[in-house]
């Protein structure tokens, strides 16, 4: 299908008219109600139905919308992969969850990137849900998740066995911050804790909330890799016992995708999180 037709649907849909896509697209009404008609010829189907306010998606327009985001998304995947780099003959493509990028997918970038010369990588940060999409899409090779979800498609791998730990600022205990770890974390947390359900303070980022209990004092849960070096040195704490949480890391990727090459990238990741890095987030290095 045409990738333009596509495109136009899309700017229909934002646009709320024939009339505003043909401006925002530059090129006449007459264009776009041909590729309109294109594609509704093609999918056999009505899109759209038109009024003196504009268009409004039909049945089928709305369930064609998620279609015409993947073709989109698709294409510019492969325009921004494509031609590939002087020297590589492959792509490797990885994600992670935000909270995951540093240190763990940026280590994990400078070892293929040192390791695996021949081949260009490509790297991004997401939401768990957006990643899992492209991984089912294709548009990624890997990615590191803390939420997976199990498909026939899709290998899913313990990577790290972690744990949310409750600590505080030795100074300055106070206030209690929320982070939001996820669904499961919220549901455990409000079991176990229902006097903390609605704190006055709340992070959906841990680094950020771990800036600002460094800064500001106060308590909350974080993963114990990120806090170690803290509670080595004293400026944290943990907070006597409050209860803990399983966090544990994935790996997941399409088992149609699996090859000698990513295995070899998913040894190097294995590698670097036996390694010693510095996993405390912290922005100013004097902390």
């Amino acid at each position: 299908m045409d990738i333009e037709l596509a495109r136009t649907f899309l700017e229909i849909v934002r646009s709320g008219s024939l009339v505003a896509a043909a401006e925002h697209l530059h090129v006449t009404q007459t264009a776009i109600s041909a590729r309109v008609q294109k594609l509704e010829q093609q999918l056999d189907c009505q899109l759209f139905i038109r009024s003196r306010n504009g268009a409004s998606l039909t049945s089928n327009g709305e369930a064609f919308v998620p279609y015409a985001n993947q073709l989109l998304q698709t294409w510019e995947s492969a325009r921004r992969d494509l031609p590939l780099p002087d020297g590589c003959r492959e792509v490797l493509r990885i994600g992670g969850e935000v909270s995951l990028c540093n240190p763990l997918v940026l280590d994990w970038v400078r070892v293929l990137h040192e390791q695996l010369p021949s081949h260009a990588i490509r790297s991004e940060v997401g939401e768990s849900a957006a990643l899992l999409r492209k991984l089912e899409m294709g548009t990624l090779d890997a990615a590191l998740l803390y939420q997976p979800i199990y498909s026939p498609g899709l290998q899913v791998e313990q990577l790290l066995e972690e744990k949310l730990i409750r600590i505080q600022l030795r100074r300055k205990p106070e206030p209690y911050v929320y982070i939001d770890w996820g669904d499961t974390f919220r549901r455990l947390h409000d079991e176990a804790l229902p006097e903390l359900t609605r704190p006055a303070l709340s992070f959906n980022l841990g680094p950020l909330a771990l800036q600002f209990i460094l800064e500001h004092g106060g308590s909350g849960y974080f993963r114990t890799r990120v806090v170690q070096s803290y509670l080595d040195r004293g400026v944290l704490e943990r907070v006597p016992q409050a209860p803990e949480f399983p966090y544990p890391t994935w790996l997941v990727y399409p088992r149609e995708r699996d090859s000698q090459v990513l295995q070899q990238a998913f040894e190097l990741l294995r590698q670097v999180v036996a390694g010693d890095s510095d996993w405390s987030q912290r922005w100013d290095p004097l902390i």
